[in-house]
């Protein structure tokens, strides 16, 4: 005989067996009674309106706010590279008297200006200091931009203080080391004696020095590609023989910048330790 299901029962049975439940478990009816109905499923429940905004995914936070500050860290600043930015408003005024004032008039300012012999047996000091207010070729000579960038990194990786002794240390030495030997070939004979006068001035012994120390606190491949690059620029300059004591001058003033990398690494560790998130933002320049 079949056994039937009450009426009461029946809307107990279980959705995926069609089987009636059993009695005495009552966790079983309850489980059936929530099973959801043939009319569909429940609406989803409204969001709360008491969450806060969406998180946003790292990566997308950290994607393009940083490109942009970091493309000015490549320029001078006030208050960022203090010593370099004021030096190249120096530069930019004497490049401005260069361009507009009367020749004759510039012509003496470079004169009196000159690291020649004559000049350093004189006022040795004087025309170290202002030949290093002149850029050769004016603004837009390839050294005034180097100037920019080499020096503003070189002044976030080690101070002002400190990029303003290597650029003139390569600056003096590098002067000193072609001009004596000039000196001492006009006494021997070798040189006529206007030698003596001939015009020197600008800032390329300095950014040359500049180069070779900055070269040696970048990564390896950087480094090689840099000094690879501006060391065979100076080599072909060398062997066209146009300027043969200038040319010696910026290969010396960059070995006197690679000669420097114990020094500038150290100073670079030293401010590294002292102010470890600025260096950290600069050292992606």
């Amino acid at each position: 005989m079949d056994r039937t299901v009450a009426t009461a029962d029946a809307t107990l049975m279980d959705p995926e067996s069609g089987a009636p439940p059993l009695d005495g478990l009552p966790r079983q009816r309850a489980t059936s009674r929530a099973a959801p109905s043939s009319a569909g499923p429940a609406p989803a429940p409204a969001p709360s309106t008491d969450a806060g905004p969406a998180p946003v995914p790292p990566s997308v936070a950290r994607s393009a706010p940083r490109r942009l500050p970091r493309l000015w860290l490549l320029l001078p600043s006030p208050l960022g590279t203090p010593f370099t930015f004021a030096y190249a408003l120096v530069l930019v005024v004497t490049s401005l008297v260069a361009e507009y004032a009367d020749p004759s008039f510039v012509h003496v300012l470079h004169q009196a200006s000159s690291t020649d012999v004559a000049h350093l047996m004189r006022d040795p000091l004087l025309v170290l200091v202002a030949s290093a207010l002149w850029v050769a070729g004016g603004v837009t000579s390839p050294y005034a931009l180097g100037f920019l960038l080499v020096l503003t990194a070189l002044e976030r990786r080690t101070g002002g203080g400190r990029t303003a002794g290597v650029f003139l240390f390569g600056h003096v030495l590098a002067t000193l080391a072609t001009e004596v030997p000039v000196g001492f070939a006009v006494l021997a004979g070798h040189l006529p004696d206007s030698s003596l006068h001939r015009l020197d001035y600008g800032i390329s012994f300095g950014v040359a020095a500049c180069v070779g120390a900055l070269a040696g606190l970048l990564t390896p491949w950087l480094r090689c590609t840099i000094l690879v690059v501006f060391g065979g620029s100076l080599v072909a300059d060398l062997v066209e023989f146009a300027d043969p004591m200038t040319d010696w001058g910026h290969l010396m003033a960059l070995s006197i910048g690679i000669g420097m990398w114990p020094v500038v690494r150290r100073w670079q560790r030293a401010r590294t330790s002292g102010r470890p998130a600025a260096v950290a933002a600069a050292s992606g320049c």
